[in-house]
């Protein structure tokens, strides 16, 4: 990933309440308003002299006083009547009066596509379902069925267009991404990739491929009548590919793993090869991927620790990386004991309609549906005339060859400099901090910030992903979470003479702050994607650029050591992905009634940051805050 311009983006996921229409009647009219997607406002682009003064406020904490005073003078240079920055507006108002969203093209290609970097660790995150126990070889094939099976029924909602449209408040959210992410395939390109849309093509994909000691097969999941294949008839078709598949071939897969470029080259050689080329368009035509896995490799001796790693990565080339294809947008991975899980490339989509097909296939296993002879519930009997999974052939010439060799030994040392700490906190919930009159997100980034702040002794810049999708073709906008008031609030708590209702206050003032940041993000007047607009109008009209994104302010307020989202789920699960630079922590979490679920990565690389004592620092924090409030209560009651 190239980290000039990525470090704007991270797992996008959502920042806000966002319902969802669960009942027949909303179902229903759910209809109408996806045919009505176009009515929703374009996205705005906010008063210049607003985002600047904004922006200053944001670089405070993160500077020394004589750093932010040569930054107020560049900015204010950069905004006045004779500033590059009041012409460059001018070019993005017209470019926003021109267009439905007038960062959509930009940031699929600045954030995704013109990324060099691996998709693996820096991209592509890992989604972790609820951990299983499989003691035998039907119980894997019989949950990798289901999933199948629930992922098929969850596609009719995508076909017929009645995915219950979400809202945040009373606004509706576009749903564009939920359309976007079955059937997509990341292209490598040499310079630039691209992405194909094959679910939306007029021959859309029947088929999907499975994954297995590195082989690949096709598997057609419809039958007579278009119908799909029952859960019996899909672990017939999986047995089918694990008898044929006994020993591992080639890693052809690896090979996604790569720089882009590298990849890139890679592919153009592949496909000069015919039968490559047929076998390559089918992986990348299919509807989505299932990895049938072996046992853990090099277990950390904590299962959810093993379940994150290898959905991010595989556990490399002594592990599963090569039987994966990272390129396509959404790749389920069913392990031999019970980790599943999911990897999916993060350029059409953020995490909402992630989480949502997971809930979707948990809710479908749970309830039994799609299975014959199940009294009470939807029964799915056997289709007709169903085909024989049909092996990938892969002719690997010498070069081709020493391509896998190059990939293998760059993913062992991204492999081994990711680290991860995964956990359930079971202190409280957002049910404890509701009722404290919180925001449970707010207060979760304000224990971020005081877990970096008491390990490093300073505030750390703090990206969260805010859901701009009350917007047409909305994406994401950055919370900068790092405040002056988030830095107040963690000297004040870590401050022992400090009084309980001192802290308290300190911790709601923090809480305020972020929120009402939150809030401008959500209606999209943030910093960060305004002055990505700015800076791409620049570039877009032949200008230098700017010198404000040279200055320390800028690189010191856009080096994300925290890089955080928040990923809800019904169920027991949660996301994981890297760091966003080098010195850094990823964190995401799943907050639910009375437990938090997090998903914490470093690199081993960093003598700074270890994941591990950013967890002890985390939950020390956590219960730190929930102390105080409770002891202030206690005493308010006296």
């Amino acid at each position: 990933m190239a980290l000039s311009s990525s470090l704007l983006l991270r797992q996008g996921l959502r920042c806000g309440k966002i319902t969802r229409a669960g009942n027949a009647a909303m179902v229903a009219s759910t209809r109408l308003r996806h045919g009505d997607q176009k009515a929703l406002p374009n996205l705005p682009v906010p008063p210049l002299q607003d985002t600047l003064n904004k922006y200053l406020r944001t670089v405070k904490p993160l500077v020394t006083d004589d750093e932010f005073q040569l930054t107020e003078e560049i900015v204010k240079k950069f905004g006045s009547g004779e500033g590059i920055g009041v012409n460059l507006q001018k070019l993005l108002e017209n470019r926003a009066n021109t267009t439905d969203n007038w960062l959509a093209d930009w940031w699929i290609n600045a954030a995704y596509l013109d990324c060099r970097g691996p998709v693996v660790v820096w991209s592509s995150p890992g989604l972790v379902f609820p951990l299983q126990q499989f003691k035998t070889l039907d119980d894997q094939l019989n949950f990798a069925a289901k999933v199948i099976a629930g992922t098929l029924d969850y596609k009719i909602m995508v076909d017929e267009k009645t995915v219950p449209v979400e809202r945040m408040g009373k606004d509706v959210l576009d749903m564009s991404q939920y359309f976007k992410v079955l059937g997509t395939c990341r292209i490598p390109g040499v310079t630039r990739d691209t992405l194909q849309f094959y679910g939306q093509s007029s021959d859309t994909p029947k088929h999907i491929v499975v994954a297995h000691n590195n082989h690949f097969f096709k598997i057609d999941v419809y039958g007579k009548g278009g119908k799909p294949l029952s859960v019996r008839q899909l672990i017939q078709q999986l047995r089918n590919v694990v008898e044929r598949s006994t020993h591992p071939t080639h890693p052809i897969g690896i090979l996604t793993t790569q720089n882009r470029n590298v990849w890139g080259k890679a592919y153009k050689q592949l496909r000069k090869d015919k039968v490559n080329r047929a076998s390559m368009e089918e992986i990348q035509r299919c509807i989505f991927l299932v990895a049938l896995d072996g046992p853990v490799v090099n277990p950390t001796g904590n299962e959810m620790n093993d379940a994150a790693l290898n959905c991010v990565h595989g556990n490399g080339p002594q592990g599963y990386a090569g039987n994966r294809w990272y390129d396509k947008t959404i790749q389920f991975i069913v392990g031999k004991k019970g980790a599943v899980g999911l990897t999916y490339e993060h350029t059409p989509a953020e995490g909402p309609p992630i989480a949502n097909l997971m809930d979707h296939i948990m809710n479908y296993i749970n309830t039994g549906k799609g299975e014959e002879g199940t009294e009470g519930k939807e029964n799915r009997p056997p289709v007709e005339e169903i085909s024989r999974p049909n092996r990938l052939v892969f002719n690997i010439s010498p070069t081709i060859k020493q391509d896998i060799e190059d990939a293998k030994v760059a993913l062992e040392s991204l492999v081994n400099d990711l680290e991860m700490t995964c956990f359930k906190f079971s202190g409280f919930g957002k049910s404890f901090i509701k009722s404290q009159k919180l925001s449970p997100d707010s207060f979760i980034q304000m224990a971020i910030q005081l877990a970096f702040y008491r390990i490093h002794g300073e505030p750390g810049a703090h990206y969260e992903s805010a859901s701009t999708r009350k917007f047409i073709y909305g994406r994401t906008e950055t919370i900068r979470s790092c405040s002056m008031q988030s830095v107040a609030f963690a000297q004040t708590i870590l401050d022992k003479e400090q009084s309980a209702a001192a802290k308290v206050k300190s911790l709601r003032e923090a809480v305020e702050a972020h929120k009402n940041y939150a809030k401008d993000a959500v209606n999209g007047l943030g910093v960060d994607r305004h002055l990505l607009g700015l800076k791409l109008s620049a570039i877009e009209a032949g200008m230098d650029v700017p010198s404000l994104f040279m200055d320390v302010g800028y690189l010191r307020s856009s080096h994300m050591r925290l890089s955080t989202s928040q990923v809800p789920a019904r169920c027991e699960a949660f996301m994981c992905f890297g760091p966003l630079v080098p010195d850094g922590y990823g964190c995401c979490y799943n907050p639910r009634d009375t437990e938090i679920f997090f998903g914490t990565s470093a690199f081993n690389s960093s003598p700074e940051t270890d994941s591990a004592t950013f967890r002890q620092s985390l939950e020390q924090s956590l219960m730190d805050m929930h102390n105080v409030l409770v002891q202030d209560s206690l005493k308010a009651k006296l």
